[in-house]
């Protein structure tokens, strides 16, 4: 069964062939491969390698985890799955209607005139804890 692998406090000139030959002493290697920044294109600074016998990655971790690359202590272990919040309705972005961020039209929190907290367009910013109010009628 396939391991991934996190390594982390890779230096910044790190690349992808030289974890694969790091690892590569310890098993077979399917993937090695350095997270980069989407704006700009640079290391973020560590990386994922997946083997393809976890014996093999097991022992890739007790014997690199610590070793020194040009001065910087790897840190390695296997990696564990990000769990992400579910993106349901209601949940945090802006957008008309939607929660979080207090734009235009939304809840001010205390002292605002708002105290439904929520809705307008890009959201709103929680309730004062208020109950609340009824609108207005008007003309009748």
């Amino acid at each position: 069964m396939p391991t991934k692998i996190y390594v982390g406090n890779l230096p910044w000139r790190a690349t992808d062939e030289q974890l694969t030959t790091m690892f590569s002493a310890h098993g077979e290697v399917t993937e090695a491969r350095i997270v980069t920044d989407r704006e700009t294109g640079r290391s973020r600074g560590f990386a994922f390698v997946t083997m393809t016998d976890a014996s093999q990655a097991q022992s890739a971790i007790q014997a690199i985890n610590g070793a020194s690359m040009e001065g910087r202590a790897l840190v390695v272990n296997e990696a564990r799955e990000q769990s992400r919040p579910p993106r349901g309705p209601g949940g945090g972005g802006g957008g008309f209607g939607g929660g979080g961020g207090g734009g235009f039209g939304g809840s001010r929190g205390s002292g605002g005139p708002r105290r439904d907290g929520g809705g307008g367009w890009g959201g709103g910013g929680g309730s004062d804890g208020a109950p609340p109010r009824r609108p207005r009628q008007f003309g009748g």
